[in-house]
């Protein structure tokens, strides 16, 4: 017999029996999931579903439970099997006087693939529990042992390819015998040259007649005789068996479908119910994979998973403000494992916002007061409050975040790793901030990648269109490019802490997992930052600034012009001569580093470039190999071009 993994516990409450597994992956949970299954949208759902399995009084019944990857699959089939073992539910009444109970089953495929064919594990794992319960009724003990034997015959048919098997002679070497002898211990055999020779006498024995010498093995008979040996069992037994199946859409396309092909084998017994979680995309499709070639289209997949499941469910997704709870308790969670929330005072929380979201229909919601009334005085726990507040809407806003609870829990755990690395490193970081960056990394990964590659040392990790975004986000004004103006973005801009004028170089450090950072060499001397700062003020020329090109050199002149130029870049409209000033003042002081201007001028975008700025750059000499070759191109506008032929006709 193959060991499983299913470790029993048997739940009495008013006749009710409940068998489960521990999951490998329970570790990874914490206390949340229990109160988050509360607290969600879900509660209808598995009640509906509970209610299902309870009036079909013990008829055949399959039920899907869909939705996407951490979508809460897994807490909605948890809450299901509690409620079957609620007195409310189970507990023998008017409407269910045949003392039925139910045995709930949960059967995890993830953990047998590569160890174990789906089939085999499931056969397995439901004959284990049918011996274990009949081990209390010796009358049946004997039947029990029949179906053990039927199980064991059906996962000897499937090793050996479902070929017909007789034990009138030797079974021939090749993928047959071969997997005929994989079943270790049970069947011993002798190898001879060119042929394998099967113990049939010890297989009869232990198959106790089932399989006889010169009788053919009869699929189509055993299936049907493992079927009614089951449900004659589980009537005696007057028991429903509950078979929950999760973590479909963590297998290989192969897994899932033969545990789905597993489960036709105790579809539509009396008193056995199955109930799937699977993502249906999923299984649309590892229904093609497993069909290669065949060319079926979507309707025959979805047909597929119909023809099993009878009752669909899909998880519903999180409100607003179940949203903005799942946050709160997500923060209070870690600060109570820190020592820094009591223990008293998060118990009171569970408590609370569930019966806050019970009332919401009143218009009772989660808001600012209530979760202040949660955290007291205390200016840390207001302030993780308001990061909840307007991390939930963004979150539940995001396309690409959509409130999926899996996905609000990694993003959470992104930015407390991120202020993990922070502190030996130097670095000081509040949560709020790493918070709202990693929000715009997740949901806007174009707009992130933009700001961050307008971060240099020239101007301090400092960005000033960053700022004035902000600025008018919150005077709702127009937003600047690269900022796409729609109701994310302005709620995002809004959101405290300002970044704007904040050193952006720490948090695109910790956020190394995500891009490559390089904020440029940092080599210049403190009068080499004055002058980069007043080039890019500079409206006019003036001997001040002279003097200062003067004092640094042409080294440190051309490094400031390059980040100075570099800093404009974002609100340079290439339409008015002060944009460009600095490369024309910086030139005059030493005309060495006009081979450098030349370079930054020749990156414009000739469609930006307005007629007004050609006349300057015309009087410059480092700039007329750039004009000529604009000169030469289709890509400028006709006033800009005509405005560069009008300075050849002067000349």
């Amino acid at each position: 017999m193959v060991h499983t993994s299913i470790e029993h516990r048997r739940v009495s409450c008013r006749g009710v029996l409940i068998s489960g597994c521990q999951e490998p992956y329970a570790q990874q949970a914490s206390c949340l999931v229990d109160w988050c299954s509360r607290l969600l949208k879900m509660t209808v759902v598995a009640d509906a579903c509970a209610s299902m399995l309870t009036q079909a009084k013990g008829e055949p019944i399959s039920i899907g439970v869909s939705g996407g990857w951490g979508a809460g699959k897994s807490s909605l089939v948890k809450m299901i099997a509690a409620r079957l073992e609620a007195p409310s539910v189970s507990a023998p009444d008017e409407g269910n006087k045949s003392g039925n109970t139910f045995v709930v089953l949960t059967f995890n495929p993830w953990l047998y693939q590569d160890f174990e064919s789906a089939r085999s594990a499931l056969l397995q794992i439901v004959g284990d529990e049918i011996v274990r319960l009949a081990q209390e009724n010796a009358t049946i003990a004997d039947k029990a042992s029949e179906l053990w034997r039927r199980i064991n015959l059906l996962r000897i048919a499937q090793l050996s390819g479902g070929a017909a098997l007789t034990l009138t002679t030797g079974i021939p070497v090749g993928a047959l015998g071969k997997t005929f002898d994989t079943i270790a211990g049970l069947f011993p055999s002798t190898e001879k040259t060119g042929e394998m020779e099967v113990d049939y006498e010890g297989i009869t024995a232990a198959t106790d007649g089932l399989l006889k010498p010169k009788e053919p093995f009869s699929m189509p008979a055993h299936i049907q005789a493992f079927r009614d040996t089951l449900e004659s069992l589980l009537a005696e037994l007057e028991i429903t068996l509950v078979i929950f199946v999760d973590d479909l859409d963590r297998c290989l396309p192969q897994t899932a479908i033969s545990t789905l092909e597993s489960i036709r084998l105790l579809l539509f017994i009396r008193r056995c119910a199955f109930v799937v979680a699977a993502d249906n995309d999923f299984i649309k499709s590892a229904v093609k994979v497993h069909f290669d070639g065949a060319g079926i289209s979507s309707d025959v997949a979805t047909n597929y998973l119909d023809k099993l499941i009878q009752v669909p469910l899909h998880v519903p997704r999180l409100g607003l403000n179940e949203a903005k709870a799942y946050l709160v308790l997500l923060l209070l969670e870690r600060e109570t494992n820190a020592g820094t929330f009591t223990r008293d005072q998060f118990e009171s929380a569970l408590k609370l916002i569930p019966e806050r979201l019970r009332n919401s229909w009143r218009g009772d919601t989660i808001n600012q007061e209530f979760l202040y009334e949660l955290v007291g005085t205390d200016d840390t726990f207001r302030s993780l409050m308001n990061l909840a507040e307007g991390l939930a809407s963004l979150l539940h806003r995001s396309s690409a975040v959509n409130a999926n609870p899996r996905l609000m829990k990694r993003f959470l755990n992104t930015v407390y790793l991120r202020e993990a690395l922070s502190a030996p490193q130097g670095i000081k970081l509040d949560i709020a901030a790493l918070a709202k960056w990693h929000l715009i990394e997740r949901c806007d990964e174009a707009l992130a990648e933009a700001l961050a590659g307008q971060v240099h040392s020239d101007n301090d990790g400092r960005l000033q269109i960053l700022a004035e975004a902000e600025n008018a986000a919150a005077s709702k004004g127009q937003l600047p490019e690269p900022f796409k103006d729609n109701a994310f973005t302005r709620q995002w801009l809004q959101l405290p802490p300002a970044l704007g004028t904040e050193d952006l170089r720490p948090l695109l450090h910790l956020s190394r997992d995500s891009g490559t950072r390089d904020f440029g060499d940092d080599n210049m001397m403190p009068d080499s930052r004055k002058l980069r700062d007043a080039l890019k003020t500079a409206t006019s020329s003036h001997q001040s600034l002279t003097d200062l090109m003067r004092k640094v050199g042409p080294d440190q002149t051309e490094l400031a012009m390059l980040k100075a130029w570099q800093s404009c870049s974002t609100t340079r409209t290439w339409k008015r001569n002060n944009e460009i000033l600095m490369l024309i003042e910086c030139c005059k002081a030493f005309p060495v580093i006009g081979k450098k201007a030349a370079s930054l001028l020749e990156q414009a975008p000739l469609k930006q470039v307005g007629p007004g700025i050609i006349p300057t750059l015309g009087a410059q000499a480092w700039a007329s190999v750039v004009l000529e070759r604009w000169s030469e191109t289709n890509e400028l506008t006709t006033p800009t071009k005509n405005a560069i032929l009008n300075l050849n006709t002067r000349r």
